[in-house]
């Protein structure tokens, strides 16, 4: 294989690279916010892990009905007119 060969091989092959990498960077300047949407999704559910159902309303939130726990005491409620004494 003559010289020449050899330098047009290289020249078609360097060729192909820097058309691959324009037709990549067009590829991702199009598509770019569909992409960051992509990458934050991802990342939104590896750092909360399994903890997404409870920020939509799951354990950490009582049903309707079941009312306020009160501490099961027998005080009575104050009216907003009363203050606790501090002694």
């Amino acid at each position: 294989m003559s010289c020449q060969k050899v330098i047009n091989v290289l020249a078609v092959a360097s060729f192909a690279v820097s058309g691959a990498i324009a037709v990549s960077g067009l590829y991702v300047y199009v598509n770019r916010d569909s992409i960051i949407d992509g990458v934050k999704s991802k990342v939104m559910d590896s750092v909360l892990g399994g903890m997404g159902a409870p920020l939509a309303g799951g354990a950490l939130v009582p049903e309707v009905g079941t009312g306020m726990p009160t501490g099961g005491g027998t005080e009575t409620p104050q009216t907003s007119a009363e203050l606790p004494a501090f002694n």
